[in-house]
């Protein structure tokens, strides 16, 4: 996940890591460089999606321990 940012905006300089990634918010975007607010919100809202991803995998894992004998 480090190098996220610069895949999904390669005008970003930076390398970011899973747990920083995790609780970016739109004043960091700034101090990265981005200054565009609809930028700024783009990234923010894939932030959030890869939150949820990752919050419904563990849901699937904890169902599927539950579930399995």
């Amino acid at each position: 996940m480090g190098l996220w940012t610069r895949s999904k905006k390669p005008s970003l300089k930076h390398a970011i890591s899973g747990r920083v990634l995790l609780r970016l918010k739109d004043h960091h975007l700034e101090l990265l460089g981005v200054e565009a607010e609809e930028q700024q919100q783009e990234i923010l809202q894939d932030v959030l999606l890869l939150k949820v991803q990752e919050e419904v995998n563990e849901l699937n894992d904890i169902c599927s321990e539950c579930f399995s004998t």
